[in-house]
């Protein structure tokens, strides 16, 4: 399915199982959920995705439907996920905090990987769950909770260093492009519509900075945590020759750069204005991003979360080359766009509101233009503490508490849970970020679990807890989004992204505050 298409039709037909005599905390009764229609452009799951209903409407001994895909049809098994789900599982006291967790957890694993041998090195290739194309940010973001448990499991280890080694194809194969297809003569449906560099085995190409930034973080976490360097390799040392590239073209100092996009759609966030090549600029050192996380076109092309997101990830990658001492003609250019960051974002990243005090930006232009904003998808700037690297210890940082970056996000944050946020929504079924993806009223799963992932406060991680065990409508995963007074009401039922970061957050409380899970 194509991750934009808007689908008007009815999520019934696998949408869910109905079990009788029992209720759930989000749900009188497990029923179906319906599509949003008429704003959502986004792909809903059907029927034969994989997760709601998938063993058939059997019960477990708990009394929760056994939603998993039988053992046989999952792509991938790792013996220390399947460790920590029996473990979080016996102990926690939520038991369906703890069913949750079993089906969200592993479901990257279950569903969404493709895992071989090519030439020797291992080989991932991961889809985000209903459309059959490989995200770089999102086959980053879906693999990062496991990396805890490498060290326990080298066949989850090799599975990682698999996407580290498929990434790197990518980004040779097209370092603009967001989203890739694992045929590299595959030609894709937007061919037609789109005016770009379409290659053969691309799936779509909006510029997004964050695209080049995911990779980088996660062969990062990969190295820490493994201690393994065999993925680092020549391929890989050409690859990230092609991100620091690719910032520096993205700058625009010296013209507009190879990089144009126009789609030929009637979703204004579909395309680029100005012949492709977005809206004016004040060229001040910032990289500018045609496209958001959410795959939506940025109004002002510097978008802040993720120039924060590229800092953070240019000071992991030169800790890497110093630290293997490798790519050593890297580290020079990979140091001047780390300055020029630096210096760019303290002047126009920051301005002060007149209620929250100073906070961050969503996006600007150079010329004193900004929004003040937030959108779901990660990097957003509730997650800045989330993606940001702790090696980075300038003024910047959220995440030292001396720094001025730490105060100006803690105000941006309050003002992001708030109606000063136009895409923060909050009705009966709950209270969320959003964005323009899928429209009005629709909350992201996401933002409260990024809420809770970044939060310090046990009340705050607690709230977002309990709102996301009652957002599943019986289906028993997250959603990409659900209407804030009917949680019955969402989209994208096979979101493997949503469902792994669930898991990360639940396995985090377990293991820091597992009082919140009884």
């Amino acid at each position: 399915m194509q991750r934009r298409k808007f689908l008007q039709q009815s999520m019934i037909a696998g949408a869910g199982v109905l079990v009788e005599k029992r209720t759930f905390a989000g749900t009188s009764d497990i029923k179906s959920g319906s599509a949003v229609v008429g704003q959502d452009r986004n792909a809903i799951a059907g029927s034969g995705d994989g997760t709601a209903g998938a063993a058939g409407g059997t019960i477990g001994a708990d009394g929760f439907p056994v939603m998993r895909i039988p053992a046989a049809q999952r792509k991938f098994k790792s013996e220390a996920v399947e460790k920590i789900i029996r473990e979080v599982r016996e102990n926690i006291g939520n038991k369906e905090l703890g069913w949750l967790f079993e089906n969200c957890y592993p479901n990257t694993l279950d569903t969404t990987v493709n895992f071989e041998l090519i030439n020797g090195k291992p080989d991932t290739y991961v889809i985000t769950g209903d459309i059959d194309a490989m995200w770089l940010r999102d086959s980053s973001a879906q693999v990062w909770p496991y990396l805890s448990l490498c060290k326990q499991d080298k066949d989850l280890q090799q599975l990682i260093k698999g996407v580290i080694h498929r990434q790197v194809i990518c980004i040779l194969r097209d370092p603009y492009a967001n989203a890739f297809y694992k045929d590299p003569n595959k030609i894709s449906e937007w061919k037609a519509t789109d005016v770009t560099d379409m290659k053969p085995g691309i799936h779509e190409r909006k510029w997004e900075i964050d695209s080049l930034c995911y990779p980088i973080r996660l062969a990062h976490g990969y190295w820490e945590t493994t201690g393994d360097t065999s993925p680092f390799d020549a391929d890989w040392l050409m690859a990230m020759g092609k991100v620091l590239q690719t910032f520096k073209e993205q700058q625009r100092k010296d013209g507009h750069g190879p990089y144009t996009f126009q789609r030929r759609s009637q979703y204004a966030t579909d395309s680029i204005p100005m012949g492709g090549y977005g809206y004016p600029t004040k060229k001040v050192g910032l990289i500018h991003s045609m496209f958001r996380a959410s795959d939506d076109a940025t109004i002002f092309p510097f978008l802040i979360p993720d120039n924060l997101f590229a800092l953070s990830s240019l000071r992991n990658l030169r800790t890497m080359l110093q630290a293997l001492s490798i790519g050593k003609e890297l580290d020079g250019p990979a140091f001047a766009l780390e300055t020029d960051l630096v210096n760019a974002l303290n002047e126009h990243a920051i301005v002060t509101h007149p209620v929250y005090g100073e906070v961050f930006v969503y996006e600007a232009d150079g010329f004193g233009n900004h929004t003040l904003m937030d959108d779901a998808n990660v990097p957003s700037l509730l997650a800045l503490p989330y993606v940001q690297s702790k090696l980075f210890t300038g003024d910047l940082s959220v995440l030292n508490a001396d720094k001025r970056g730490y105060t100006v996000y803690q105000n941006t944050r309050r003002m992001l849970w708030s109606e000063a946020n136009p895409f923060f929504f909050k009705g009966s079924a709950g209270e969320g970020i959003g964005g323009p993806h899928v429209g009005l009223d629709m909350i992201w799963p996401l933002s409260i679990i990024i809420r809770g992932l970044t939060s310090h406060d046990s009340q705050e991680v607690a709230a977002c807890l309990k709102q996301l065990q009652h957002s599943h409508a019986g289906t028993g995963f997250m959603h990409e989004s659900f209407h804030k007074d009917d949680v019955s009401k969402y989209t994208r039922k096979w979101f493997a992204w949503a469902n792994t970061l669930f898991g990360e957050f639940v396995l985090k409380v377990y293991r820091e505050n597992p009082a919140l899970l009884s």
